[in-house]
């Protein structure tokens, strides 16, 4: 039976009060995930993500800015080698709550200078460019770029088109095309039926296989 219960409002409108309004900072996250204020959480797992997986089932998996950690709930449920991370303690408490058994998949790390404990096939990504200030965007395509060996995907779902403000941050495809082909070619661009309302008609799924340096 298909539960047809609409999802809780965030318990905050979207004119919240906040204390923080440092995106760099983990109080920042801390803040809206202690007062139930997440409304880029799917609560579930998206069509495109499943897909995506079902075709590269070998493939060890991170995933950065996990928040809630839904699709890293689902890898590991099916026996998969996936980490998550997030620096804001709130969100792995949350993910670590719900991951239940599987629960060590979840730690909390600064992802620009954590090591990962393998080598990933694939980095998800699922809102983590677009929760990053401008200007921590070359720095997103360097450690992307830093992490993925030669022929590793960086794919999920971009959030596209100019933001007056945020999070999330929106990006201009251009831009996001000058960011990542230094490092990356573009090898998959699909639309996205299924967005959450802070995303919807902005989001496409696309795949990135790493170059391999020159020289090698």
């Amino acid at each position: 039976m298909v539960d047809k219960t609409p999802p809780a409002q965030p318990a905050n409108p979207i004119g919240a009060d906040f204390t923080t309004r440092d995106p760099n900072s983990p109080a920042f996250w801390d803040e809206r995930f202690e007062r139930g204020f997440i409304p880029w959480d799917q609560a579930g797992v998206p069509a495109a993500f499943q897909a995506f997986a079902a075709k590269h089932v070998h493939a060890a998996v991170l995933i950065p800015g996990c928040g809630s950690a839904w699709e890293a709930l689902w890898l590991a449920a099916q026996g998969r080698q996936v980490q998550a991370i997030d620096f804001s303690p709130a969100a792995v408490a949350a993910a670590r709550a719900q991951l239940g058994a599987h629960a060590q998949v979840v730690e909390p790390a600064d992802f620009f200078a954590w090591q990962p404990p393998f080598t990933p096939d694939w980095i998800y990504e699922r809102a983590f460019l677009c929760a990053l200030p401008k200007d921590r965007r070359t720095d997103y395509a360097q450690r992307m770029a830093e992490l993925l060996p030669a022929g590793a995907l960086l794919a999920g779902f971009y959030f596209l088109g100019a933001s007056l403000k945020g999070p999330p941050f929106g990006i201009e495809r251009d831009e996001l095309d000058t960011l990542l082909t230094p490092y990356f070619d573009l090898i998959e661009d699909e639309p996205v039926s299924d967005s959450i309302p802070v995303f919807a008609g902005r989001e496409r799924w696309l795949t990135w296989r790493r170059r391999a340096a020159p020289g090698t």
